[in-house]
């Protein structure tokens, strides 16, 4: 088969409906095979001898979706200068929009013989290797759109694609596990229910199963081992008439959540990849153009640099890793219409030579991007590097992962002193953080646990890690967990602990849902689903990872008060401020109402905190008045927000405590409408979610007694007497 000429750009395998245009970009590559396999495994070589710009290219007749195909890279094979060409290893098109089945870990995959790293291998590798799919870029998108929900306006909801709905009894079994099964009409209820305007999506660009897990039967559960950025992860899809199904099924799964309101997140892995380091298989970015794809230690370049723990580092410092980055960023906007991306070790991408730089050209060319500056962008701030923790350092555009929220949370509630100041910090949006440079409280991205970790049963049933599973002698996983097992390690029948560690849970998810900021919620969370005190199951795709449905009955009054908790905060834009609190006294927008700060702290004494109060190492109780007339922003239409206002009482102390109310001048009578001691959420109003009862009433200046280790919140019923 005789190639036209094609053209450079874009690169990638490109139908237009006639035929495919092939282009892959190797600036070392002394020439460049395209190869094309039929169903039977036979193998076509074809020269791409046109080359602009160092990207070899061409186009062929005739060549349709479904068409698999690799790359063979002629070149310089001397891994002393970092080249690392070898035609022998058939090549994943960095490009690839679908790729044909997973990988096998044969010795073929590897670019020297085992026990001889120095030395070349040049046993074929085509037969063990994944391949590149073409694939058909038309869809019927329909009407769909992005619900561009507000950041303030949003409540993330982290899940597994897999992990989600492989034990759903309600989704047919064949769906089970897929993209199709994520956006079943009976998994849209249960987000729908929950009030989730967007799901944050664990790994689905194209992963690896490390070698080294498959040998002891474990796997990739997680999926944070990128191989290819621009496909959808094939074993998410239900079988197809043609290889590449997955991309049709994956914008099916985003137009179907789209047409429920929910929002679809990613979270991509652009800091390394499944290639790992020098010891690692030559599967794509290695062999095509070793020292622009990954960052290679300067002095001997047959080593891999390593901010990810993981082996290697993308180099962001080449502009073909870059636009390998952006081009992948912009694909899954434009053609696959993902709404927000949370980018995984975000640091490592700042990194442009051993520092982390908020204004890397990475962040530049995000920034000034048409597209990619439009999308939802989330930071996990931190790398494994030195000066790698950088919460509350990235640019303007951008939102974090709060794990100072986390820290802080986590401590308050299991009793730690002298937490209580830091605590109302992170309660009010973390503007220690975020407030110099311009960002808002939605800049924090709020989350009590995430897949990282315990879960929130685990949180409140284990005070150690219990990794055993994964058979790497504990070494694995974080060993400060800042948790607390209620006085028993793991399971138990005693109902004192069993009280006890569900009013936990629900003291985290009160926290967590009524604080200013955007809430992030770890699926099966609200239905106490547990790890057995695996914090880190990344290598178990079995029942200890995926989610037991069968607890939304067993744990209903849980699942009911998470819906309604977030009902709450849904309900009242007073938690979801789109600026930060100032503090200062707001003029009522009612006559004879007194004039009261936006929003105050009091000790149980009912009197405001004192500098020496924050400062006490033993207070573990404190009320917080939110003031509903000091919103100072403005809804869509240019109109002045206005809320009821509310008191929240928080005793993280193992005692019960009588907490004297403000006076009556912030309000003569008062609703309890969320009680976690009791487990209850009520309303004074008919939003969804949430019961409608009479709740109790108190009035402004009395005594109040806030049970041991609870929440209570309190909605204004009657203003100040005149």
């Amino acid at each position: 088969m005789r190639p036209w000429p094609g053209h450079a750009y874009p690169l990638g395998a490109s139908y237009d409906g006639a035929g495919t245009n092939f282009a892959i970009f190797s600036e070392v590559a002394e020439r460049v095979e395209l190869c094309l396999f039929a169903p039977d495994g036979e193998e076509e070589r074809i020269q791409l001898v046109e080359v602009d710009g160092f990207v070899h290219h061409g186009y062929l007749p005739n060549v349709e979706p479904g068409q698999r195909y690799g790359y063979r890279v002629h070149g310089a094979y001397d891994p002393a200068k970092g080249l690392r060409c070898n035609p022998n290893k058939l090549l994943i098109d960095p490009y690839a929009k679908a790729l044909d089945g997973p990988v096998q870990w044969d010795e073929a995959v590897f670019g020297y013989p085992f026990g001889d790293p120095d030395a070349r291998s040049d046993t074929d590798s085509a037969p063990f290797v994944p391949k590149s799919v073409v694939v058909n870029p038309f869809f019927d998108w329909g009407t769909d759109r992005s619900p561009r929900i507000p950041y303030h306006e949003t409540v993330i909801y982290e899940a597994h694609v897999k992990g989600l709905t492989i034990n759903h009894p309600e989704i047919p079994q064949d769906l089970r596990g897929t993209y199709t099964g994520l956006a079943h009409p009976v998994m849209i209820e249960h987000l729908k229910n929950l009030g989730i305007t967007a799901v944050e999506l664990m790994p689905v660009h194209e992963f690896l199963n490390d070698h080294h897990l498959q040998e002891k039967g474990l796997s990739n559960y997680w999926g944070y081992n990128t191989i290819a950025y621009l496909a959808p992860h094939h074993a998410y899809a239900m079988p197809g008439p043609r290889p590449g199904n997955q991309v049709q099924e994956f914008k099916a799964m985003v137009r179907d959540l789209h047409d429920a309101g929910i929002e679809v997140i990613l979270d991509v892995v652009y800091n390394h990849t499944a290639e790992g380091n020098h010891m690692g298989p030559t599967l794509s970015l290695r062999g095509i153009d070793n020292s622009a794809y990954y960052r290679l230690v300067d002095d001997d370049p047959r080593y891999y640099m390593d901010y990810t723990g993981t082996g290697n580092s993308l180099n962001v410092r080449s502009p073909h890793t870059l636009q390998l980055i952006m081009d992948s960023l912009r694909y899954w906007v434009t053609e696959m219409h993902v709404d927000g991306f949370r980018f995984d070790l975000a640091s490592t991408l700042a990194r442009e030579f051993y520092d982390v730089d908020r204004l890397s050209v990475f962040f530049d060319l995000v920034q000034q991007d048409p597209v990619i500056s439009q999308a939802k962008l989330i930071a996990e701030p931190w790398d494994v590097g030195p000066g790698g923790y950088q919460v509350g350092n990235f640019p303007p555009l951008w939102t974090e992962w709060n794990g100072k929220f986390r820290d802080t949370v986590r401590d308050f509630w299991r009793g730690e002193p002298g937490t209580i100041g830091e605590f109302a910090s992170r309660l009010t949006g973390s503007s220690d953080l975020y407030k110099d440079d311009g960002r808002r409280p939605f800049a924090s991205i709020n989350f009590v646990t995430a897949h990282d970790g315990f879960t929130l049963a685990d949180l409140v049933s284990y005070n150690e890690k219990h990794n055993e599973a994964n058979l790497e002698g504990g070494n694995d996983g974080e060993s400060h967990n800042r948790s607390w097992n209620c006085g028993v390690e793991g399971p138990t029948d005693d109902a004192a602990v069993l009280d006890l560690r569900a009013r936990q849970q629900r003291n985290f998810l009160t926290t967590l849902m009524l604080s200013q900021g955007v809430p992030m919620l770890l699926h099966g969370d609200e239905l106490g689903r547990s790890q057995a005190g695996n914090n880190n199951v990344y290598c178990q795709d079995g029942p200890v990872s995926w989610v037991d449905w069968s607890l939304a009955t067993k744990n209903a009054p849980l699942l009911h008060f998470t819906a309604g908790v977030v009902a709450l905060r849904t309900a009242h834009p007073v938690f979801r401020r789109r600026r930060f609190f100032d503090g200062r006294p707001i003029r009522p927008r009612r006559r004879g109402g007194d004039s009261l700060q936006d929003i105050a702290w009091f000790t149980p004494a009912g009197e405001e905190m004192t500098e020496q109060d924050w400062d006490s190492g033993f207070g573990k109780c404190v009320t917080a008045f939110l003031n509903g007339d000091g919103i100072t922003e403005a809804d869509t239409r240019g109109n002045r927000v206005t809320d009821d206002s509310f008191l929240l009482c928080l005793n993280a102390h193992h005692e019960d405590i009588d907490a004297t109310l403000p006076g009556t001048e912030y309000g003569s009578r008062w609703a309890i409408v969320v009680d976690t001691a009791e487990g209850e959420v009520t309303t004074l109003s008919t939003a969804p979610g949430i019961v409608a009862a009479d709740p109790r009433t108190v009035d402004g200046g009395a005594v109040l007694t806030v049970p041991a280790r609870s929440v209570l919140v309190l909605q204004r019923t009657e203003h100040a007497r005149a």
